[in-house]
């Protein structure tokens, strides 16, 4: 798990995004279309298209790090806001990132084989 202290924000990324987009393209869209400053320490998270694959990029006091996540069913919930970003809470970033829909958590599938 991210280590997300109480001053960190989360910032989900509305929208799609090209999830073949490194560090330092994720990066320039925070700065560039989202108006925010990358090395301010908080989290932001970006969702392709198809829905089941997020990435989530941190910028801390030592360097980047960019995180990512495919569900193998099903999709990640996500705001239906085409443009900015939307704040979230930590426990809804854990909500989400388990595939459960963070606005009503509930527990979707889980997988019970590997493959």
């Amino acid at each position: 798990m991210i280590p997300v202290s109480a001053d960190v924000k989360i910032w989900i990324a509305t929208g799609h995004t090209d999830m073949r987009s490194g560090m330092n393209s994720l990066a320039r869209l925070v700065e560039q279309h989202l108006g925010r400053n990358f090395h301010d320490g908080d989290l932001y998270v970006f969702r392709g298209r198809r829905g089941n694959l997020v990435k989530i990029l941190w910028s801390d006091a030592l360097g980047v790090s960019l995180y990512s996540k495919r569900l193998e069913r099903g999709h990640f919930i996500w705001p239906s806001a085409k443009d900015g970003a939307i704040a979230l809470t930590p426990s809804a970033l854990a909500c989400l990132l388990e595939g459960i829909d963070w606005r009503n958590p509930q527990r979707s599938w889980r997988p019970s084989q590997v493959g």
